[in-house]
């Protein structure tokens, strides 16, 4: 489609303009017609370029700032007397009204959930009761016929126990193989790794373990010294 320059500047003396621009969607180019008055379009060329944004002529947004509303200023203000917030009841009492997950009295969410087992529920199922070390770890530090102990892991820096971990009992896993003949003293063993310090000709001595203070353990250990024979003296 073309349009002749004849026809155009005829179209011009009506008082509008005709712009001919390509459509961009268009698979085949096509030509759109635009109307557009002749003030319209000649302001567009005459008109003078934007005010530079300066620290003296920056402003908000209209609409951006908002004044507060008034409230407890009678109802013309549009809250009226109470703010909103009614005349009864516990939330239009000064304070801090309710706490967060307050369901009115009845078990709040939180509590009907189950809880979670080990460290993410808080309980102690699982947190580490022993200080864990396998037989492979023992290769490489220890010579044939030396001891195994807490002491001794430490002192290789295969174990680097602090806070709670320096009062656990130590016990021995099976993973690796054991290629020497050792003293170990642990307090529990996995099965396999018995069987692996045995046959390498290894021997195995079981710690007790630390016995836990209670209060009725106490009151027991109390009751035993009090009712065992006390030593008499002899007067010479």
């Amino acid at each position: 489609m073309q349009a002749s320059h004849a026809s155009c500047s005829a179209f011009c003396k009506g008082g509008a303009v005709l712009v001919l621009q390509p459509r961009r969607r268009s698979p085949v180019g096509a030509l759109v017609i635009r109307a557009a008055s002749k003030a319209t379009y000649e302001g567009y060329f005459s008109a003078e370029p934007a005010e530079r944004l300066r620290l003296n002529n920056l402003s908000p947004q209209p609409g951006a700032r908002r004044p507060n509303k008034r409230k407890g200023r009678g109802y013309g203000a549009g809250q009226g007397g109470s703010c909103g917030f009614g005349m009864r009841g516990q939330k239009s009492r000064s304070g801090s009204g309710t706490r967060p997950g307050f369901q009115g009295g009845q078990t709040p969410l939180y509590r009907q959930m189950p809880k979670l087992r080990g460290i993410a529920g808080g309980m102690s199922a699982g947190i580490p009761r022993f200080v864990t070390v396998n037989l492979r770890q023992l290769n490489e530090k220890f010579q044939e016929g030396e001891e195994v102990s807490l002491e001794t892991l430490q002192q290789k820096n295969l174990l680097n126990l602090s806070g709670r971990e320096a009062s656990l009992p130590l016990k021995i896993l099976g993973d690796g193989e054991l290629k020497l003949s050792l003293k170990v003293h642990a307090t529990q063993f996995s099965a396999s790794a018995r069987t692996k310090i045995e046959a390498a000709g290894g021997t195995i001595v079981d710690v007790a373990p630390k016995i836990k203070w209670t209060r009725a353990l106490g009151k027991e250990r109390k009751a035993a010294a009090e009712a065992a024979p006390k030593p008499t003296k002899t007067v010479e």
